[in-house]
């Protein structure tokens, strides 16, 4: 039998599975005991989070056999027809890729398919991943349906960028936001998951993997799988990072703690070095970004640094660095560094880009009043493209 990926054998077959959206499961399943569960939703979020399974979950609800009364609270993925669902092979259960199916010519199909009653389940469910894909002719041909459905017609969009579904259609939708989850949640979930596979992981690197998949389960998912290949079932942090191509912490450390103390020799040293292990300019950028913003953290709210999933041994010495820069001057490198990843986009040569941006980095102490500086810049960024 072919091998099946984490994210899919780990993926949630009831509300109560799914990990960091209690407050969407929990509505739909009170909405269903109560009997007044909508005829369409707009499930939006970042990926990786459970839109498209929660939209299965929800399909399996509406026609599990165990129900009779109405649809169940949960399903019980065990009848043959939550099974059909599960695997993708319900003929009332339609899942449709928006960005591959997104003509009119495919909506009025649908409108066609809608007007027949289902063929074994109770209520037909049209899932549609990707919905702000559709073109504008496409929107128009399915308002109509989805103001009046038929009875017993369910529609579910799921998007990463609401904004581009039309209001039209937003108006016509129960609107669900999922959340980014915890990285410390993605950090437990990964652990029960590494001990069901008899998986030897640090825990260093779960809070690793956690916080590079910013948000994302699946995404923490895929990562673990990956690095359980690679480490032939156990997991590390330098095995991890050598998987992304990622340098250690303590050498981000070393470059913004050179660049603050006005030492740009030595932040050039600390670079060389990285590029010379193959790393992209661009994305040594990102992380620069992103360990300043963590050190504004730790500088300005230092309760939430728990949250930014830093390795415990490591928090010292972004203490350290924090307390040692002025909140101003730490509000311009971060303005700086933002900037420079914009640039690297742009730039036929990232390397000197990169090195440009660490030089002005050093040269801050000479930048006068720093507070105003940072306003500079944020203005700057503000109306950047």
């Amino acid at each position: 039998m072919a091998y099946q990926v984490l994210a899919r054998r780990w993926r949630p077959q009831r509300f109560e599975e799914v990990v960091g959206q209690d407050h969407v499961t929990r509505t739909l399943a009170n909405a269903i005991s109560t009997g007044r569960l909508a005829h369409a939703f707009l499930l939006c979020g970042p990926r990786g989070v459970g839109k498209t399974t929660t939209a299965r979950i929800l399909a399996k609800c509406l026609n599990c056999e165990t129900a009779t009364d109405g649809p169940v609270t949960e399903p019980c993925n065990s009848c043959s027809t939550c099974e059909e669902i599960g695997a993708g092979r319900s003929l009332d259960v339609l899942e449709i890729d928006g960005a591959s199916n997104r003509g009119i010519d495919e909506i009025r199909d649908l409108r066609e398919n809608v007007r027949y009653a289902p063929s074994a389940g109770r209520s037909k469910v049209y899932i549609i991943d990707e919905v702000h894909m559709l073109t504008k002719e496409a929107f128009n041909a399915l308002l109509k349906t989805l103001e009046e459905p038929p009875d017993g017609v369910y529609f579910v969009f799921a998007t990463t960028e609401a904004h581009k579904v039309p209001a039209t259609i937003r108006s016509r939708c129960q609107k669900y936001d999922f959340h980014r989850i915890p990285h410390e949640v993605i950090a437990e979930t990964l652990g029960k998951l590494a001990e069901t596979e008899k998986f030897t992981v640090e825990p260093a690197a779960l809070a690793e993997l956690a916080r590079q998949a910013d948000g994302g389960l699946r995404d923490a998912q895929s990562l673990l799988d990956q690095a359980a290949a690679v480490g032939e079932g156990k997991v590390t942090v330098e095995g991890l990072r050598s998987l992304l191509g990622e340098a250690e912490d303590e050498t981000y450390l070393r470059i913004l703690e050179s660049v603050a103390h006005g030492r740009a020799g030595d932040a050039f040293e600390v670079l060389q070095g990285l590029l010379d292990r193959g790393m992209d300019p661009g994305r040594i950028a990102l992380t620069l970004t992103e360990r300043l913003r963590d050190l504004l953290v730790v500088q300005t709210a230092p309760d939430s640094a728990a949250s930014l999933g830093v390795r415990a041994d490591l928090m010292e010495a972004f203490r350290s660095v924090a307390g040692a820069v002025s909140s101003a001057k730490l509000t311009a490198l971060l303005a700086l560094a933002s900037r420079s990843v914009s640039d690297l986009r742009r730039s036929s040569r990232p390397r000197l880009t990169l090195e440009v941006a660490l030089a002005r980095m050093s040269r801050l102490e000479d930048a006068g009043d720093l507070a105003e500086l940072a306003a500079r810049l944020e203005a700057s960024l503000a109306g950047a493209p």
